[in-house]
C-alpha cells in the first residue's frame, strides 16, 4: 500500500458491531430509535459507512483525531440516525418495511446543469 494506511476493520458492519454499538449505548424508545437491521436503510448505510471511514482515518491522529471524529462525524450522523423522525422511525425494536417515500423532485429545466465530469465544462 503506497502511502495508504491499512484498515483496522474490514468493512462497515464489523465497525458497527465491534465498536460503534458500544460507543453509543442509549436508552431506546421515544427519544432514540435504532434498527438492528441498519444495513437495510440506505441513509443509515451511507452515514455509518462515512462514520467508519472517518474513524479509520482519524484514529491515526494521536492528538485530536478522536475528538474531531466525535465532534465532526460520529455525533452529527448518529443524532440524525437515532432521531425519532430519522431513517429508523418505523423500526421500534425491530426492522420494519414501513414505506417511507423518497423526497419529491421535479425535473430541472433543460440546460440548467452541465455534466461536471466533462473536463472542458469545468469552471464555466
Amino acid at each position: 500500500m503506497d502511502g495508504e494506511q491499512e484498515l483496522f476493520y474490514p468493512h462497515v458492519a464489523a465497525f458497527v458491531e465491534d465498536r460503534l454499538v458500544y460507543l453509543y449505548c442509549r436508552r431506546l424508545g421515544q427519544q432514540f430509535v435504532w434498527c438492528p437491521e441498519w444495513y437495510r436503510h440506505a441513509e443509515a448505510l451511507s452515514r455509518l459507512d462515512s462514520i467508519w471511514r472517518a474513524w479509520e482515518h482519524l484514529r491515526l491522529d494521536p492528538a485530536t483525531g478522536m475528538s474531531v471524529w466525535w465532534r465532526d462525524h460520529a455525533d452529527p450522523h448518529m443524532m440524525a440516525l437515532l432521531d425519532p423522525d430519522g431513517p429508523f422511525a418505523a423500526c421500534r425494536g425491530q426492522h420494519s418495511d414501513y414505506p417511507i417515500p423518497p423526497l419529491p423532485v421535479e425535473e430541472p429545466p433543460a440546460g440548467l446543469f452541465f455534466d461536471q465530469r466533462q473536463p472542458n465544462l469545468r469552471g464555466i
